[in-house]
Parts: structure tokens; C-alpha cells; sequence
């Protein structure tokens, strides 16, 4: 949870790094000219998109910069905090040694009061070694995904009164009232430093954002480091939930009778979050979990990236894919990005770090310590509702996991634990048994049955990845490719929903990544997403994101020429929407209205529907036939239009020939027929428009005709940049469309970008779009006023995007 404190001062700014560390950075004199001039977020290697040897970002470097210590921080606590440096690290002060840290996930504080010249300059040096031969987790064998390196998080300082709070874990118990909830409120207060008198501990409540104060709370404790308060509220609070995430503020001060030593607030929600054996309930109801997989890492940058980009990856996963939840594969994600979480009201499993691979007692102890360190942490954050414990995918260690579980358990007794594993009936020690259920290949059902996997039957059981590698997708992959991957995700979200006593699942995964040599296409990508690696959709997205009810959502499989499937057959095409119908005009003729309650996948609230039929009454109305044959013809040659001549069913050709023969038709004109009113082969181009109604009114329309003319499409996630802790970063999403607003999934023409004023780009300046789509980042460079992003492309119009920057520098 963000814990907010007043006189934090973030470094962020001036650093001076070298790929090379040596021991000659911690001299006062070292010539600092031959270093480069750094901000945080940081990474130590910038890679291309693609195809890079993994390799280059494995190195021991450094960072450097001056900090002067004002006089009146003498007889402080200055502590030093790193929030995430990949992946481990020494710091030091003034060429000694103040602390180490052997987890590229988590964070941790020094303290440097000791090691400061006051009054003056000092020098602050961090040693990080980002080679993956580190005996740490996740390393000792192959990982799918890379790791990256460099100082990727904030760094900031706290001065602090000798007495001060070191943490403050908030637990809130409902007490099962649900309607009209006045919940008690239980801190657990950590002191740093011995108080020689009794404290006077104050806690206000507000609603976040606001100035009313809802609650007040005064008591004295003894003269403890480690102490507890407990009241109820005396007025009722909003629920936090998945659909209103109300959240409040607690604000914490202690002080010496009237002598202020220290505040923290911290945002906290009221919710009750309970794993059963027949599934998940939040605040009473039982909810189906329907999330995704997340890493943390971005095109050019991997891990360093600043807080509007973490926090967009959870509007994405809320607001355009529709989902209620996300796992933060596979370690301890950025607090801005969880932060977020609980403001959207995403729930979230997070885990420690690890892909399959146990290392020795060393290893093992470290893997202890990140249970600990990531619980400590995070403990706070109201969209938490499960623990990894365990190391993703790995073997049974019942010693290990026992530990595991038990500092979990110890640190926070009020959640559950869970453990990913990909074998069945395998020891549980955790609370939830969490499986990736990778059964579904296209033609096996979505899931496998609980009581197949789980080895109590009595726990409860979630599934924490599916699909993913099992049918990697390029969003530049044939149409049939690209619906499979589409189906096969709707199929597994349809067979779990349709399972009761299955609490949810988290699809692999939300965006495809960089991984290394071992995995990937080869050319180390992972095209394992929902969305490529710049947070474009591809079609599997729009399962997600038409299961819920607040963006209308009209896709469809295909692009409606017939020259993209094999023999020019039309195949079987798809309908995406949560409307209550679809209608489809040829031509501007009614063919069908789909209900879309009609779909196979039953247990989804809005499955997709395949179209049937591309004639409608076309036949009956305009050919000499009886309504009978009419009818019968209508349907034979739907499923020509789905299967092909060669495929069709036996009954195809019976009626055929039955027609032939009662109305002395030639074949050619069955054929001719047949083009004229569905194979589109040869004839006048054909339009197809659709419609979704939803409570009787068109909320959306799709267009899908032959292009006649290209566009340009380039948005910015946001224009007003605003540097806070560092600097700010927008996400520019580009596509190439037609003048239908489809996305040309064939275009990967080159892109030329170029910027004016103050920001710089992130990437290079020339890229290639893949199925029609691409992007970019813009970065903010420290100084106030404006910028321009220029887009240029074959064949369209250039794009501009204004920006305006807004620099503070807070250090």
C-alpha cells in the first residue's frame, strides 16, 4: 500500500552510471566525465525490439552521485531507499559499505546517518550485478522471460526522528455485516529506535480524497518498539469491490506527550476476501476470478519504466480488457502499479520470484527472505487476496514450503496462501491449490475436472495460467491462426466458469515479452499475449474484453475477403460482442439479427456467436423457388460458405441435386448462384455491415468492405506530461487503418518517428509495423513547455502529436 510520508526526497535525478563497475567509482576523485548521465527508472542496457543476445544487459555496473547533507540532519535517521534494482546490489557511502540486497524484486532501506559528512557533499555509489549466474531466484537454470538490470525503481531518502515507524501493518475485519459495515480496525505498529516513555499514538480516518473525518482514535501505549491498537469505527464505510473500490486514508502520528516524533498515512479499504471450497467470495458473494498474467517489463527498456506506465497497464487490464483480476507473474510487481489495483479495483495474486528451478540452502534461504520482504511490503495493498509462496513451477520440497508458508501465515494470518504448480496431486502445504491447467490444445476440453488435479478435494482450487505457449499468435498471423487463439481462449474461460467449485483463472498472459534463447520464436519473443508487446489488441483480447458491460464491444474474426482463406471458402467467422444482439446487413439487406444469447459458450456472459448465414431471405425473395426450396438452398450453400464444396456434408449435395433435377438447373448456374449471393467471387464488391443493440438501441457499428483508403492512427495514452518523482513517459499506440476504422492486418511497412521540443523518444526512430500495428514511448527530458511527436508512413497522411510537459524537480 503507498505509504505516504511528508519529508520523503526523491533521487531520481543526476546519477552518472558505467556499464563497468570498479572499485576506483568510490574515490572522491574519480574522473567522472568518462560516465553517463542518468535519470530513474534506469536500465542498464537498452535492447532492440528483437532478435538480441540476452546477454548484453548480464553485466556488474555502477552508479554514482553527490548528495549533500544538510547540517540540521545530523542526529537524524537518513535512510535510503531502493525500491528495485536488478538484481544484486551493494550500496555505498563515502566509500564504505552501508548495505546489501540479493533480490531484484523487492525493495530495501539503509541506513546512512552513520556514513554522512553533514554540512557537505557526499558520495553514493550502488554496485548492481545483473548476470544471471547469481546463486539467487530466479536464477540457477533457464527462465522464460528476461531480467534485465539497473536501478528500474524509485530511490528516495526519509529523515527521521531517532524514534520513528518503521511499519504499520492495517488489518480491517467486517465482522460479516456487509449492508450498513462499522468494521474494526487493528494496526500493528513497528518502531525503529527504543522509546524511553510511554507514546500517545493518533489515527485519523478519511475517505481518500477527502477532507471529512470519518473516524478518530487516541491512546497511550508503553514504552514498546512493537505494539497494537484496536477500535471499531464509530460511523459505517463504503465496501471496497471490484466494481466500487472505495478506498481511505489512515493517518497515523505518535509523539512524546506534545513532541511530534513521526506520521505515516496509509490507504487502506474494507473488504472480506475469502477462498472456499466452492470458490471465491468478496464481501458475501462468490465472484469467478477472470484475470491475466502480468510481466513488468517494455519494449527497448524491459523492467525501468515510470509510474504513468505501470499504472496504464492496470486501466488496460480493467478498462479495455474487462477483467477483474491479475497475477504478477512471476515476482513482486511496482507499488504505483498495484496502487492502481486498488484504486480500479483489480484484484491480485502476486508471487514471489522463481520459474521452476530450486537452488541450494542459500538459494533457498534468500527465497524465504522474499517471502517475507514481498509480504512485509505489500501487505497493506486492500487488492491483494492470495500469496505465491511457492516457486513457479517447481518440484515438491516439502521442508522449503513448509518454511515458505509459515512466514506467510506469521506475517499476514489473514490471507491465503497459494503455490503455482503444473503437477497434479502434489503435496499442499499452501491454502489454495493453484495449478496451470494447460489441458486445452484445440480439441481437449477448457480444464481439467478439480478433483483430477488437486490432491484435497476439500481446498480450494485456482488456475493460474492457461493457453500461452500452448499457441503462440503474431498479430500478423493468418485469419484462421488468429481466431483459433481467440477460441481457445473463450473455450477455457467458458469451461471454468461452467466449473463451480473452480475459484477462477489468469490466462498466459496479457502482452507478449522478450525471453530468452531457449524459448520464444526464436527471435526472443514470447507471442504469448493477448496483445503484442505494445499493448495492441489482437483478437483474443476482445473475449476479455466483451465479458463486460461498460465499453460496448462489436469485433468480428474476419476481414470478410475471401482471398484469405484456403479455396476462397468464407470459413467460419465470429462475432464478438457484449450487445444483446448483432445485426448484419449485406449490402445494405438485412441478413440476421444474432441473438447472442445463441452462443455455444454457454457459461460466458457474452459468448461468441458464429455467423451462419450470409444470405438471409436474399434467395426467396429474388430467385423463382418455392419457400421450401428456398430454404433448403439457403442452407446448403451456408455450408459450402463454411466448410467448402469438398467438405460440405452429404445433405449439401442431395440438395443440390434434388434442385438441379426439379428445376432443370445446370450446375454452372448453381455455381453462378452461389457467387452471387455468398462467394463475392468475380462480382461487384460486397459491404457488410453490423450492429450491436443493446436495450433496443445500436451502441456500435462495423464496417467491413474492400479498403479504399489508408489511415493513420496514433494515440497517446496521455498528452500532459507531468514529471513528479521522474520523468514522465507516454505510450503512443499506432495503427494503420482503412476508412472503416479496421485494422490492416497485412501492412508492416516502416514508420519514421521524430520529436520537437522537450522529450526524446524511447527506441529508435525508424520502426517496422507488425499486422498493422506499432508504437512508441516519449519520455519527458527535465524541462517545462511543449513537444511534438511527428509520425510518418507510406502512403498516409504524417500524424502529429502535440504534448505539454510540466518538469518539477523535487530534489
Amino acid at each position: 500500500m503507498e505509504n505516504k510520508v511528508t519529508n520523503r526526497i526523491y533521487l531520481n535525478n543526476d546519477w552518472l552510471f558505467t556499464e563497468n563497475f570498479s572499485e576506483e567509482l568510490l574515490q572522491n576523485d574519480y574522473n567522472t566525465e568518462q560516465l553517463t548521465l542518468v535519470r530513474l527508472p534506469h536500465t542498464c542496457k537498452e535492447t532492440p525490439f528483437h532478435y538480441f543476445d540476452e546477454s548484453v544487459y548480464q553485466m556488474v555496473s555502477g552508479y554514482r552521485r553527490t548528495l549533500f547533507a544538510p547540517q540540521d540532519w545530523q542526529g537524524k535517521q537518513v535512510l535510503m531507499t531502493l525500491e528495485g534494482v536488478a538484481h544484486d546490489s551493494e550500496i555505498f557511502c563515502n566509500g564504505k559499505g552501508v548495505g546489501v540486497h540479493h533480490c531484484g524484486y523487492t525493495a530495501y532501506t539503509v541506513d546512512l546517518s552513520k556514513y554522512l559528512n553533514y554540512g557537505a557533499e557526499n558520495i553514493l555509489v550502488v554496485k548492481v550485478d545483473s548476470r544471471e549466474s547469481l546463486n539467487i531466484p530466479p536464477f540457477g537454470f533457464v527462465i522464460d522471460y528476461m531480467t534485465y538490470g539497473g536501478i528500474y525503481r524509485d530511490v528516495y531518502l526519509e529523515i527521521k526522528n531517532p524514534v520513528f515507524v518503521e511499519d504499520i501493518y492495517v488489518h480491517t475485519d467486517l465482522k460479516g455485516n456487509f449492508s450498513n459495515p462499522m468494521p474494526e480496525i487493528t494496526s500493528e505498529i513497528t518502531l525503529k529506535g527504543i522509546p524511553t516513555e510511554p507514546l500517545i499514538i493518533k489515527q485519523r480516518l478519511y475517505p481518500k480524497g477527502s477532507k471529512t473525518l470519518l473516524h478518530e482514535h487516541s491512546c497511550k501505549t508503553e514504552s514498546s518498539s512493537i505494539f497494537q491498537i484496536s477500535y471499531t469505527t464509530t460511523q459505517p464505510v463504503a465496501l471496497w469491490g471490484i466494481e466500487q473500490p472505495n478506498l481511505y486514508e489512515l493517518v497515523t502520528e505518535i509523539y512524546y506527550e506534545n513532541t511530534f516524533l513521526d506520521s505515516q498515512t496509509i490507504t487502506i479499504g474494507f473488504r472480506e476476501a475469502v477462498f472456499k471450497n466452492d470458490g471465491f467470495y468478496l464481501n458475501g458473494k462468490k465472484i469467478k476470478i477472470r484475470g491475466l498474467n502480468r510481466h513488468q517489463c517494455y519494449p527497448y527498456v524491459g523492467y525501468a519504466m515510470p509510474q504513468s506506465m505501470q499504472e496504464l497497464d492496470a486501466d488496460i487490464l480493467k478498462k479495455e480488457l474487462g477483467l477483474n483480476a491479475v497475477r504478477t507473474s512471476h515476482y513482486p510487481q511496482s507499488h504505483y502499479f498495484l496502487n492502481r489495483c486498488d484504486e480500479l479495483g483489480l484484484l491480485v495474486f502476486t508471487e514471489i520470484p522463481g520459474w521452476q528451478h530450486i537452488g541450494n540452502e542459500e538459494w533457498k534461504n534468500q527465497a524465504v527472505e522474499n517471502v517475507a520482504d514481498m509480504i512485509r511490503q505489500y501487505r497493506n495493498h486492500v487488492s491483494i487476496i492470495l500469496w505465491g509462496v511457492r516457486i513457479n513451477e517447481s518440484a515438491d520440497d516439502d521442508d522449503f514450503y513448509k518454511r515458505t508458508n509459515e512466514v506467510a501465515h506469521k506475517l499476514d494470518p489473514y490471507r491465503k496462501t497459494g503455490g503455482v504448480r503444473c503437477i497434479k496431486n502434489s503435496n499442499l502445504f499452501e491454502d489454495v491449490y493453484t495449478y496451470n491447467d494447460f489441458v486445452h490444445d484445440g480439441k481437449h476440453p477448457g480444464c481439467e475436472k478439480k478433483k483430477a488435479v488437486t490432491s484435497d478435494i476439500n481446498k480450494p482450487y485456482l488456475v493460474s495460467e492457461y493457453n500461452g505457449h500452448m499457441f503462440p499468435t503474431k498479430v500478423y498471423d493468418c485469419e484462421e491462426h488468429r481466431l483459433e487463439h481467440a477460441l481457445r481462449h473463450a473455450t477455457v474461460l467458458n469451461d471454468i466458469a461452467g466449473e463451480e467449485d473452480i475459484t477462477g483463472s489468469f490466462g498466459w498472459c496479457m502482452f507478449d515479452y522478450n525471453t530468452h534463447k531457449d524459448f520464444g520464436s526464436g527471435d526472443r519473443i514470447c507471442y504469448h499475449g493477448v496483445m503484442d508487446m505494445f499493448r495492441n489488441p489482437k483478437l483474443a483480447a476482445a473475449v476479455y474484453a466483451s465479458q463486460q458491460e461498460e465499453t460496448p464491444v462489436l469485433e468480428l474474426s474476419s476481414s470478410m475477403d475471401i482471398g484469405e482463406h484456403p479455396g476462397c471458402n468464407r470459413e467460419s467467422t465470429w462475432i464478438f460482442s457484449n450487445a444483446d444482439t448483432v445485426r448484419m446487413y449485406k449490402n445494405e439487406y438485412l441478413i440476421k439479427e444474432f441473438d447472442m444469447k445463441t452462443s455455444p459458450y454457454r457459461h460466458l456472459p457474452h459468448g461468441p456467436v458464429l455467423i451462419d448465414d450470409y444470405i438471409g431471405n436474399l434467395i426467396a425473395e429474388k430467385e423463382n423457388f418455392k419457400p421450401k426450396h428456398a430454404k433448403e438452398i439457403t442452407q446448403a450453400m451456408n455450408l459450402v460458405a463454411r466448410d467448402g464444396l469438398n467438405n460440405a456434408p452429404k445433405k449439401v449435395f442431395l440438395t443440390m441435386a434434388k434442385i438441379l433435377l426439379l428445376y432443370r438447373m445446370k450446375f454452372s448456374d448453381a455455381m453462378h448462384m452461389y457467387t452471387k449471393y455468398v462467394g463475392d467471387w468475380g462480382g461487384e464488391a460486397t459491404v457488410y455491415r453490423f450492429e450491436a443493440v443493446k436495450d433496443g438501441k445500436v451502441v456500435k457499428t462495423l464496417t467491413k468492405m474492400p479498403m479504399k483508403q489508408l489511415q493513420l492512427k496514433a494515440e497517446a495514452d496521455h498528452t500532459a506530461l507531468t514529471e513528479k518523482n521522474s520523468y514522465d513517459v507516454a505510450l503512443v499506440r499506432i495503427q494503420v487503418l482503412d476508412e472503416n476504422s479496421n485494422i490492416l492486418s497485412f501492412y508492416n511497412d516502416p514508420v519514421q518517428l521524430s520529436v520537437e521540443g522537450n522529450i526524446e523518444l524511447i527506441g529508435p526512430d525508424i520502426i517496422s509495423l507488425q499486422g498493422g500495428m506499432g508504437g512508441t514511448y516519449v519520455k519527458t527530458i527535465g524541462k517545462s513547455g511543449s513537444g511534438t511527436l511527428i509520425i510518418r508512413a507510406t502512403g498516409v497522411a504524417e500524424q502529429r502529436i502535440p504534448f505539454m510537459v510540466t518538469a518539477t524537480n523535487k530534489e
